[in-house]
């Protein structure tokens, strides 16, 4: 009989191993920091070694062992992940399963599918919300568009690139002076803010309140405000009025045109996204053709919003807001 290590524990050391953290990990597993641990122990006493040193100020890192076991693991993950894929390559079942972020999905996508399924009436499409690699692997997802830090988010023959974003401050109308961008921008520090994610959460420069109001020269502290969670509970107080929101442009795009956010700055403070949006498909949908027409659409309608937002005037600098996918 065969004596197999315990899945359970392999799957927790892959998350730990890439995020470097115990938290994050179980964050992204949906599972208590404690349990994380204790999956872990199994699969150390399994293998009778120790996989992690814990080094003060640069999170976890693996041991000889853990690192020969992380890159074993994640080939093994990977191609534990294709098995779904190769059975629904044969079966070609009619509906396509996208996982993709709840942000994304709730203030762009979903209003913008209906124009895939009217001109692809054959291929129905399923969307399921999975804001990381475990979530997606859990869904069986066919495709997911996930949104990497720039530096992982490399063009190859399962993965591409779609879009990248500007970071701008966002209210409703109502809220500033005849609906217009503020004349100065200390007329920022008299208005509610809304923060987004944990205090002391690094997210990223230009998800920082601290940061801008360091930049637009109104000292280094931000008003408390309301804080949300995610970007998705941000955007939405934003177009209940609660207060002044950090909103990427793709997501808050339909709601500039539809004139239920506004800008709250001129277009000259924006800054970029420290992560980019990619599409990601298992080595065998590669010649799926469900695979192709999804990822061609959603490429051109990416190029639309790009053009758009150029004759606009929406972005001063085309490039830099959105990277326009080529055709496979």
């Amino acid at each position: 009989m065969r004596s197999l290590p315990p899945f359970d524990g392999l799957v927790a050391f892959e998350a730990a191993a890439r995020h470097r953290s115990m938290t994050l990990a179980a964050t992204e597993l949906g599972l208590t920091q404690s349990a994380v641990s204790h999956r872990l122990r199994k699969l150390e006493t399994y293998l009778g070694a120790k996989l992690f040193n814990h080094r003060s100020g640069t999170g976890l890192s693996p041991t000889t062992a853990g690192a020969s076991l992380l890159t074993d693991i994640v080939s093994l993950l990977d191609e534990m992940a294709t098995l779904r894929a190769r059975y629904r390559a044969e079966a070609q079942p009619a509906v396509l399963k996208v996982g993709v972020g709840a942000a994304l999905s709730h203030h762009w996508l979903v209003r913008r599918l209906p124009g895939f399924m009217s001109k692809h009436p054959k291929v129905g499409v399923e969307l399921v919300v999975a804001e990381s690699e475990a979530q997606a692997r859990a869904a069986d997802v066919d495709l997911q568009v996930l949104w990497l830090p720039k530096a992982t988010a490399r063009a190859s023959s399962t993965q591409r690139l779609l879009f990248r974003e500007q970071v701008f401050p966002v209210a409703m109308p109502r809220l500033l002076r005849r609906g217009r961008p503020l004349h100065t921008v200390r007329q920022l520090a008299n208005l509610p803010i809304i923060h987004k994610g944990r205090a002391g959460r690094d997210d990223g420069a230009e998800w920082s309140w601290p940061v801008w109001f360091e930049r637009l020269g109104l000292g280094t502290e931000a008003p408390a405000g309301m804080r949300v969670d995610t970007i998705s509970l941000a955007l939405a107080a934003a177009i209940e009025g609660v207060g002044v929101a950090l909103g990427r442009s793709l997501l808050v795009h339909d709601a500039l045109t539809e004139r239920r956010l506004t800008r709250v700055l001129s277009a000259d403070w924006d800054m970029p996204s420290s992560k980019v949006h990619v599409i990601r498909w298992p080595a065998i949908l590669g010649t799926d053709a469900r695979v192709r027409l999804f990822a061609n659409w959603l490429a051109r309608e990416a190029a639309m919003l790009s053009d758009r937002e150029q004759s606009a005037g929406m972005d001063s600098d085309k490039n830099k807001s959105i990277a326009i996918l080529q055709k496979p």
